[in-house]
């Protein structure tokens, strides 16, 4: 890159926020534009841009500040660009939703605020942490820093991926192959999804796959379309699953008809199990601009023949 002024842009549901942490970063060579013939470079949030892409004529870099980018995955466009999306700020929101919810389920706090509400003193047995086994679909940061802090709860962990081979420095107890995943399902009292939306995670979860399952908690903070939402009902009703906590869905928000939203064994968040935090997003961009400007390869480049 040579020094001449860069232009960025922000299309954000945050936009002022962001500009204003852009700013602070004193980025060299580097101009916010609200004109998007202008831009070299977009700071963006996948959905608000996958159906303007043919507004940006000098586009040359798209830093996602999602980690899904689903939506610039599908959309058709000839651009041809860099896109980088945002890793390594997510595992402490997911490791808190997942277990917060599973040890509130465990220990039926959601039973005692009732019970609170009537004046009702009734104690009921609960079931510990210690010795129950976390299987995660995905092993990568997320997925392994679940594994981690899990671990340290008593939980015996198993993560399952397309290698069957541990990541480095494997928080796991074990690690399956995607084609093993009835040997772990089988094993399972908690089931968590934290897997890329993918063609080969397409209704991943499905009704053969969570048939595999005895009773066990399900949940799915990683993409909605790796859960067939279609069969969740009867996989609850059989008793394969006990209760599905959904973060995320095939198509959002979630259409106010669904049986979903009524299920006694279901429950719904907003897509909030891990918010992209402004300040963590622009800290990301900025080291990356620096390397972009400087001619180096981009942190989090996304391939887009695999979707991630």
């Amino acid at each position: 890159m040579d020094n001449a002024k860069h232009k960025l842009y922000i299309k954000t549901e945050h936009n002022k926020e962001y500009q204003q942490l852009v700013e602070q970063q004193a980025l060299p060579d580097l101009e916010i534009t609200k004109n998007p013939d202008e831009a070299s470079i977009l700071l963006a949030s996948p959905p608000l841009i996958k159906d303007s892409l043919d507004q940006f004529a000098n586009l040359d870099w798209v830093q996602s500040v999602y980690a899904g980018v689903d939506a610039l995955i599908a959309a058709s466009s000839s651009k041809e660009y860099t896109l980088t999306n945002v890793k390594g700020i997510f595992g402490q929101q997911i490791s808190e939703y997942v277990l917060g919810y599973v040890i509130s389920h465990q220990r039926h706090f959601a039973l005692y605020a009732q019970q609170q509400a009537k004046r009702e003193w009734q104690p009921h047995l609960y079931t510990s942490l210690n010795n129950q086994t976390l299987v995660v679909l995905g092993t990568g940061s997320i997925g392994a820093y679940l594994a981690e802090k899990a671990g340290a709860l008593g939980l015996k962990t198993i993560g399952i991926n397309r290698s069957g081979i541990p990541p480095r420095h494997s928080p796991f107890s074990e690690v399956f192959h995607i084609q093993e995943i009835e040997k772990a399902f089988n094993q399972a009292d908690i089931i968590v999804n934290t897997l890329p939306s993918t063609e080969q995670t397409y209704h991943l979860l499905n009704q053969t796959t969570l048939a595999y399952a005895h009773n066990a908690l399900l949940f799915n903070v990683g993409r909605g379309s790796v859960l067939d939402q279609s069969v969740l009902t009867a996989v609850l009703d059989a008793g394969h699953i006990a209760h599905a906590f959904l973060d995320v869905f095939e198509y959002e928000p979630l259409d106010k008809t669904s049986e979903l939203w009524s299920h006694p064994s279901v429950t719904i968040t907003p897509h909030i199990a891990a918010l992209s935090f402004p300040t963590q997003v622009v800290e990301i961009f900025a080291e990356n601009y620096l390397l972009w400007r400087d001619g180096f390869s981009l942190n989090n480049q996304v391939s887009f023949s695999k979707g991630y």
